[in-house]
This record gives C-alpha cells, structure tokens and sequence, in this order.
C-alpha cells in the first residue's frame, strides 16, 4: 500500500488512533471527563478529514477497501451519529457505579468495525469489520452485570450472532466455490446469470442472513425486543442507528442495484423480507408496554420500509435511502435520549407508565419524544415524512405498488402506538400517581441537553427545508452510479 493509499482512509485511522490513545489513558488516568472528550475529539477530527478522503473520484485501495460517495456520505453520518450519542450518553454514564471509561473506548471500537462495513469491498474486510462491531456490542449490551437482564440480553445476542455467523460464513464459501474471488465482483448480474446460478444464489442466500440479522429483519428480528429492553438505553440507540447503519451501507455495495432488479429469485427474497418487515413490526408493536421494546418492533418497520427504496434502486432509489436513514438516526437518537435523561442510575424508564403525564413534569423531554414520535409516525413538520415521501416517490418510479400499499397501511398501524404515547405523556396525572412516580429528570446534563436540542431543531429543520440534506445525497449519488 502506498503512502498516498492512507489518505482516503484517514477518518478510519483517526478513530483507530483515538481508541488507542483512549486505551492508555485509561490505563494510567481514570478520568470520565477526559475520556468523554477523547471520543468527542476522536470522532470530530475522523469527522473533519472526510473532505480530505476523497477527491470526487471512486478510490481502490488494495482489494479489501474502496472509498467512493456512498463511503462517505455513510461515513459522515455514523461519525456524526456517535458524535451525538456520546453527549447524549453523558449523563446516563457518569451516573453509573462502575468503571465508566471503557464504556467510550468500546464505543469507538464498535464505531471502527461499522466504518470498516461502510468502505468494504472484500469478504475479509467485511468479515473482520462485522466481527469488530459485535464484539464490541457483546460488551457494550452486558457493560452494566445489574440488573440481570443486562446479561441475558448480551447471552442471547452472542448465540444468536455466533450462529449467525455461521450462516455467513457458509455462503461465503460457496460464494467463493463458483467464482473463485472473495470480492463482492461476484454479486454482479453477469456472475449471477452464470450456469451454476442455484449454487451462487445458495450462497448468497446464507450471507443474507448475516447481514438480515444485523439489520433487525424479519425472519431475522428475534433477537430484537429483547436486546432492545435489556441493553442500556445508550447501547440501544447505537444498536438502532450506527450497528444497521453500517451494515446498511455495505448491503448497498454487496447487492448492486442492477443486481436485484435483474435477478428475479433475489428480487422477491428481499421483498418478501420487506413486506414481512414492515407488517409484522408494526402488527406487534400495538401489543406492547414496554416503550423500548416498541422501539425495538418499530425499527424493524422502519427497516422494512428502507428496503422499498433499496428494492426501487436507481438514482432516486439510493438517494430515498440516504435520506430515510439519516432522518431516522435522528429520530432514534431523540427517542433513546429522553429515555437516558429519564433513567437513573441504570434503572431504565421503559415502561409506559413512566411516561404518564411526562409534559406535567418536564415539558422540554415531553416535546422532545412528541416530536421523535412524530417523525416515526411520518407526521409534518419532521424529516420523518420527508423521508417516507422520498421513499414513495423512489417506489413510485419503480412501480412497486404492493409495497408502496403496505407501507401506507404500515404507517397507519404505526401512528396508532406512537400516538398512544404522546396521548399518555399529555395527560394530567392524579396527584398519587405524580407522588408515585420514580423516574425524574436527573440524567439531563449540560452535554445532553445541547445534543437534544439541538436534534430537534434538526428534525424540524429538515422536516420545513430538506434542500440542504438533499443537495448532499444528491451529490454523492451522482458520483457513486456516475454520469
């Protein structure tokens, strides 16, 4: 590799750095303080050398990586989004009676293995980058032993991703059996019209599942709800946003677009994943109490309806899908946020009883989960709609008619259970309730007030003026499928 190879993996060396240099500081300083701000510092300096990464042009470097558009829009947006997780995570850490500045450097690792994802080209980088990122989640869902659902959330998602990846593992082999290459080349309509077609699909099959897990699929959502309710709030939101971000991106270089609309098998295999998706999160979402646990159902929605624009591919398809994502992690960020701020010390406020009468008690967090459900719910004036608008018009353009119907209907089930929260939060409670209730506001530190703030005004932002987001994406799609 040459020197001028490492310049478009600067933001990757950068994280990479800042882990290690957050590792000895731990190990000769324990400081909270100063850890937060090495991840913060880490994360905007990874941040700042986008710019310099890349030049327009798609860039190779060795077989394993490629840096192009979508490397760097994605790029930008986890880097950003653990921007923002750490300041919101601020508050709900520093309560915590434990070691607190592994938490960060895991943070950071997890944060390298999903930008490894993003700039994958290669089995090996893919493997390596996906094995990074769950290992780091194994930690990350178990960093607090009590309660004890902690560590059965993290037991179950080690058994799961370990026989997960087996399934990948597999497909990969015979990926490799017929094409006698490891780089994602063999995803190419032209590999997939060959005469050992079954064995190829076969192979590509069993990847699915790996990357299905990842993204919290059905049939692959088992794990989902029970992660979700059982991880702290601060790992759930990673989970929701950087984790599917990440292995997102590699999807959209792993299946090329022209791939799926040429080859019929892969096309109704992800549309079916797509309409199970988003029908079945949101039919089980209606049953729950457990807000977490109806974020949980509700990602799997909201996954669903990503996959109508990826399904649309072309230009407006991958630029529905930048979009969508991006107004999502802010949405999920605001959501977990305010469920940080109103846990105390570990102690999660999950259920919906703790947010009974919430405006009565704290208007600011009551308006900050409104306008985040909101959102989920594709209401004005959130980049939510905005974003399922963008998702239509992609699949309106591909005529993909029985998915656009079921997202309709999707959207329609899903308002209901957002709504029920909102309803629940803006009702008044009985002077007993109030005196009962033992989720406080306490976690709202300084860092965390600013990061939901200033999400909210973002969420609105672009639900009022999305030009700027859009220039963005459209930019970046137009170098990744060229002129």
């Amino acid at each position: 590799m040459a020197l001028a190879d490492l310049v478009p993996l600067l933001p990757l060396i950068a994280v990479a750095t800042g882990a290690l240099v957050l590792l000895m500081a731990i190990s000769f300083y324990r400081h909270y303080q100063l850890a937060v701000f090495i991840t913060l510092l880490t994360l905007a300096l990874a941040f700042a050398a986008l710019p310099l990464s890349f030049d327009g042009e798609p860039r190779q470097i060795t077989p394993l990586l490629v840096v192009d558009g979508t490397a760097v829009f994605y790029t930008g947006l986890l880097l950003a989004t653990s921007f923002a997780l750490t300041l919101l995570s601020h508050g709900y850490i520093r309560s915590l009676p434990v070691n607190r500045e592994e938490f960060y450097l895991l943070l950071l690792l997890s944060t390298m293995g999903a930008l490894t994802l993003v700039v994958s080209s290669h089995f090996a980088s893919f493997f390596l980058g996906l094995e990074l990122l769950s290992v780091s989640l194994y930690s990350l869902i178990s960093y607090q032993r009590f309660p004890q659902d902690r560590v059965e959330a993290a037991i179950k998602y080690l058994i799961l991703a370990g026989a997960t990846s087996a399934f990948l593992l597999f497909g990969m082999a015979l990926v490799y059996a017929v094409q006698g290459t490891m780089g994602f080349e063999g995803a190419s309509p032209t590999a997939l019209a060959g005469a050992e077609n079954t064995i190829l699909l076969a192979g590509w099959a069993l990847v699915t599942v790996g990357v299905g897990f990842k993204l919290a699929l059905v049939p692959f959502h088992l794990w989902t709800p029970d992660v979700y309710q059982g991880a702290p709030a601060p790992v759930t939101a990673y989970i929701a946003t950087v984790s599917k971000g990440g292995v997102f991106a590699l999807l959209l270089r792993f299946f090329p677009p022209a791939a799926i609309v040429e080859n019929e098998a892969l096309w109704f295999m992800f549309a079916g994943i797509a309409v199970a998706s988003m029908l079945y999160g949101n039919l089980v979402a209606l049953m729950q109490t457990n807000v977490k646990r109806i974020l949980a159902y509700s990602s799997i929605a909201q996954l669903g309806y990503l996959l109508v624009a990826f399904l649309a591919s072309g230009e407006l398809g991958l630029q529905a899908s930048a979009f969508f994502l991006a107004a999502y992690f802010i949405t999920s960020l605001m959501a977990f946020g305010v469920v940080m701020v109103l846990s105390n010390r570990g102690e999660e406020a999950e259920e919906l009883a703790d947010y009974h009468g919430l405006f009565w008690r704290d208007r600011r967090l009551a308006v900050v989960f409104t306008a985040a459900l909101l959102s989920l719910a594709g209401i004005p004036p959130t980049a939510g709609l905005i974003g399922k608008i963008y998702v239509a018009a992609a699949g309106v353009e591909a005529s993909l008619w029985t998915l656009l119907i079921i997202l309709v209907v999707g959207s329609v089930i899903g308002a209901f259970y957002y709504l029920r929260i909102v309803i629940r939060m803006f009702r008044r409670p009985e002077e007993q309730e109030a005196a009962a209730r033992p989720f406080l506001p306490t976690g709202l530190s300084l860092p965390s007030g600013i990061a939901l703030a200033l999400l909210t005004v973002l969420l609105v932002g672009l639900g009022v003026y999305p030009a700027p987001l859009l220039r963005v994406v459209q930019a970046l799609v137009t170098v990744m499928n060229g002129p």
